[in-house]
């Protein structure tokens, strides 16, 4: 499975390891992501989301279906049926 948040769209970026010498070597930031139940009281079932931890800090703020619904209107696309 891809590194993608599903609310967010945040993904691998990279960069460089620097070394003391300075000598620059490619390397990987991996965003962070978890495998996450929630359960939607309005629609009445559960859905599986890999969500960033960014995105799970909106959804405690806002709500699940209130986040989705903002992602919807602006056109992106979760995954999820409401």
């Amino acid at each position: 499975m891809s590194r993608v948040c599903q609310l967010t769209g945040k993904r691998p970026i990279s960069g460089n390891n620097v070394s003391h010498s300075n000598r620059r070597t490619k390397r990987r930031f991996l965003p962070n992501l978890q495998k996450k139940k929630f359960y939607i009281p309005e629609l009445d079932r559960w859905v599986t989301l890999k969500v960033s931890s960014h995105a799970l800090r909106t959804i405690n703020k806002l709500g699940l279906l209130a986040y989705l619904k903002k992602l919807e209107s602006k056109g992106v696309d979760t995954g999820v049926k409401l």
